[in-house]
This record gives C-alpha cells, sequence and structure tokens, in this order.
C-alpha cells in the first residue's frame, strides 16, 4: 500500500515537472498538433476512427509498394485506432480532460497506461507519416524549411546524411523525426516504439513539433525490403512530402 501510494506521488510529481518544463513545447506545438487533429485525426462519436489516405496504396510505387502500404494501413494503423479507443475507456475522465485531444493524452503521459501510450502514439506516428509522403515527394524542400536546414545542418546533403543515420541506428522498433523545439531549432531524434516527440516523458529527450517522420518498424518495409533498412530509407527519400513539412514548420 506504501509503496502503491509512493508510485503514485511520483507520478504526479513527475507530472507537474514535465508540464512546467514542457510548457512551451506543448503551446509551440499545438498550432500543429490541432491542424493534424481537425485534419487528419477525426473522431466520430467519441472513437477515433482510421483517416483515409491522401493517395491509392499502390501511389507511392516503386519506392513502396502496394501491399505493404495496405497492410500497413488497414490493418496495422486500424488496429492501433482500435486498441486506442478500447485503452481510452479505461481512463479516468478527470485525466483526460476535456476536450478529449492527442495533444492532452500526450502532455499526461506519465499517468496514462502502457496501452494509450502504445496505440495513441501509433494513431497520430501513422496518421502524420502518411501526410509526409506524396506521389509528388521527393527532392529538396523550399522555402523557410530549406533556409533552417541550411542554417542548422550546414547543408541538405548533411542533414540527409544525419537523418538517415538516427533512422539507422534506431535499435528495434522506432521512428526518426525532425523536430521543431521550443526554441524554433531545428534537430533530429529517434524514439522507440510508437514515442514521439510530444509525449511529456522523461525518456524523450528532444520534444517539440514533429516536422518529419519515418517508420523504422519492419512492418513498414519487410515485404518488399526484408531486412534491408537501408534500401527501404534510401526508397523513403523519394516520396517525402516536403510541401507538408513546410506547412509544419510555418504553422
Amino acid at each position: 500500500m506504501v509503496n502503491s501510494r509512493r508510485g503514485f506521488f511520483k507520478k504526479v510529481a513527475a507530472l507537474t515537472l514535465g508540464a512546467i518544463a514542457s510548457s512551451n513545447i506543448i503551446k509551440s506545438a499545438s498550432v500543429a498538433t490541432e491542424f493534424l487533429e481537425k485534419e487528419i485525426l477525426p473522431i466520430d462519436g467519441g472513437k477515433y476512427t482510421l483517416p483515409a489516405l491522401p493517395y491509392a496504396y499502390d501511389a507511392l510505387e516503386p519506392h513502396i509498394d502496394k501491399l505493404t502500404m495496405e497492410i500497413h494501413h488497414s490493418k496495422h494503423h486500424q488496429a492501433y485506432v482500435n486498441n486506442l479507443n478500447k485503452a481510452l475507456e479505461t481512463v479516468d475522465g478527470n485525466v483526460l480532460g476535456s476536450p478529449q485531444t492527442l495533444e492532452n493524452i500526450f502532455s499526461k503521459m506519465v499517468l496514462m497506461p502502457a496501452a494509450v501510450r502504445n496505440n495513441a502514439g501509433g494513431h497520430y506516428n501513422h496518421s502524420l507519416f502518411w501526410q509526409l509522403m506524396s506521389t509528388k515527394g521527393g527532392g529538396e524542400p523550399k522555402g523557410a524549411l530549406a533556409e533552417a536546414i541550411k542554417t542548422q545542418f550546414g547543408s541538405f546533403e548533411e542533414f540527409k546524411k544525419l537523418f538517415t543515420d538516427a533512422a539507422m541506428k534506431r535499435f528495434g522498433s522506432g521512428w526518426a523525426w525532425l523536430v521543431k523545439t521550443k526554441e524554433g531549432k531545428l534537430a533530429i531524434s529517434s524514439t522507440a516504439n510508437q514515442d514521439n516527440p510530444l509525449m511529456v516523458l522523461p525518456e524523450i529527450d528532444i520534444k517539440g513539433t514533429p516536422i518529419l517522420a519515418l517508420d523504422v518498424w519492419e512492418h513498414a518495409y519487410y515485404l518488399k525490403n526484408q531486412n534491408k533498412r537501408a534500401d527501404y530509407i534510401t526508397s523513403w527519400w523519394n516520396v517525402v512530402n516536403w510541401e507538408m513539412a513546410e506547412k509544419l514548420y510555418n504553422l
């Protein structure tokens, strides 16, 4: 009983400190998160639903194959949505707050059960991932994001090398990110499993607004590339939706 009480108070303390430390991050990220909530994270009757892809399953071929896209979206992402809705039923309404948004959930992640962490992250991360690929993608960014990348990393090629390195070095399943921090700087990071830079957790070392997201779970590439993650990453650069990344950067 004593240990459980101590555990509870530790979580509350961690949440309080995390909320204070990340208040500016959440404020800076809220516009981008609000955009995603309205545009691609629909709630129907109090339940999250699977967002439609902005292109056909075969539209990104030959870089990302049709079967992988279909299974990834209709099976894996759908499972995250279903399991998130179930998991949220177990969370006290006072903890969730109102309105119920993924932003609020991420800001209180230390109080959430593992099922919410895994599936809320899975739903958000994949929803963003789909939008950050395009049939007209690839090449290099333009505008303010291009200038920021050049300023922060020296050149686009150096940024591409560093981002690829982060994706390659993520052990096991996870994600690589380009993040806009509360200071307005760009940073490259990676997270395990379905964690992301919006989550207020001590193990998320770089927090902020996601600008790019790359899924490096094996289910994202195994049908076409088997165990060759490097080949998958090389293909992904050909479909990156820089227009969406630019929009997220400027929000």
